[in-house]
């Protein structure tokens, strides 16, 4: 009789072995690397992510506009992604430095697996997203918020498990590897994104009303100008004038830091006089060398916000300059303080801002601001990226999806 042969039990897939037995899956995933779904996982989990980012600062409501939906699938996975490829490598560089051997190919698996909860809380939230009323919009939220910090937790831990097992550590050098590669990959990231590329800037005040209202939330462009020291976080005096410098436009709208009175503040105003402009205003109009800038009347917008308290109807003008830039402005009293000025002829190296609220901005036409140095501009206003304001009488606060996106002109 011929000897028979012994029975072995047949693998369990990764994706139901992952959740009590994380160190075991990866142990197995590592032989097989490549692992073909490693990034559609990553994007999976960067979704998941984001569903419960929307989820935090918002409502359900908010999660089912298409809006928000949209930036949830296509930036979410795209983040899931450069997370997976960043961290992964910061990852791999900490465990080594702890005394463990592992690759940057490996991290990325246990990454990927390990936020496995993640999407699958994704998958729960957007379901009864999809299913509640309306009217249970606050009774459905909190358990969903409860759900996904769950399922975040659950997803730390396991992938530091995976990450100790790939590097051969300890589990709290594991945990340890994981926290400081997660704490450390989006500081580097947001400090050189801020210091090179974008920098997010709140709207607190009405003086650039109707262009930007309070509560839009706006990247400035660092490099449209090149950089000062104004760029840089704490503005440090490492170097003067700019590199790479570039002169604004007339109707480019910018953010600058005070260089008197406040210093430290920084102001959003519209730039309209270059170096050896004469800049005046004369009867509310702006007057550029001498000559009246085209203007066209518009139709009245409430002045309630606009002008800080209740009032009749604001007028609205559509402003022309000499260059073609065309944009809104508002002017709250017909005689107000800041629409008879002298003539003020704009120094070399120097700028004059103006408020496109012309009655409610403290902007080049008062002498705690004045004309601005140009080493003093951070960046030019570009994409409105958020905007949360009054959602109206009887209204509470609203998210404002019809600016998100729309980019300053």
């Amino acid at each position: 009789m011929s000897d028979s042969l012994p029975l072995t039990m047949p693998e369990r897939s990764p994706f139901l072995s992952v959740w009590l037995h994380p160190r075991r899956t990866i142990a197995r995933i590592a032989g097989r690397l490549p692992y073909p779904l490693v990034v559609p996982l990553a994007v999976a989990g960067g979704i998941g992510s984001s569903f419960n980012t929307v989820l935090g600062f918002g409502t359900i409501s908010d999660l089912m506009d298409w809006r928000a939906l949209s930036a949830c699938l296509v930036l979410g996975g795209a983040l899931g992604v450069f997370d997976l490829y960043v961290l992964g490598a910061i990852a791999a560089w900490l465990a080594r430095r702890l005394g463990g051997q592992t690759s940057a190919v490996v991290m990325r698996a246990a990454l990927a697996f390990g936020g496995l909860p993640v999407v699958l809380g994704g998958v729960v939230i957007l379901t009864i997203a999809t299913v509640a009323p309306a009217s249970g919009d606050s009774a459905v939220l909190v358990p969903l918020q409860i759900l996904g910090g769950i399922c975040g937790i659950w997803a730390v831990g396991l992938t530091a498990a995976m990450m100790a097992e790939a590097a051969g550590l300890s589990l709290w050098r594991g945990v340890l590897t994981y926290a400081i590669a997660a704490l450390l990959m989006p500081a580097l990231g947001a400090l050189a994104i801020r210091t090179f590329a974008f920098q997010p800037f709140s709207v607190p005040a009405a003086s650039m009303m109707p262009t930007l209202l309070v509560g839009d939330n706006v990247f400035a462009t660092k490099y449209a100008y090149g950089y000062s020291r104004y760029s840089l976080p704490f503005a440090p005096p490492l170097f003067a004038g700019r590199i790479f410098g570039a002169m604004p436009a007339r109707g480019d709208v910018v953010v600058f830091r005070l260089p008197r009175g406040e210093g430290g503040v920084d102001y959003v105003k519209r730039v309209v006089g270059l170096p050896g402009d004469r800049v005046q205003m004369r009867g509310g109009v702006l007057h550029l060398n001498g000559q009246p800038v085209a203007r066209e009347r518009l139709a009245d917008v409430a002045g309630e916000e606009a002008c800080g308290g209740a009032g009749a109807a604001v007028k609205r003008w559509r402003e022309t300059l000499p260059n073609g830039v065309s944009f809104e402005t508002i002017d709250c009293l017909d005689h107000g303080f800041f629409d008879e000025t002298i003539e003020t002829t704009v120094p070399a190296g120097h700028l004059f801002m103006l408020g496109d609220n012309r009655d409610n901005s403290s902007d080049s036409r008062v002498s705690q601001v004045g004309t601005i140095p140009v080493d003093h501009v951070i960046g030019r206003f570009g994409m409105i990226f958020f905007s949360r304001g009054d959602g109206g009488e009887g209204e509470g606060p609203r998210t404002r999806f019809e600016r998100i996106g729309s980019v300053v002109r």
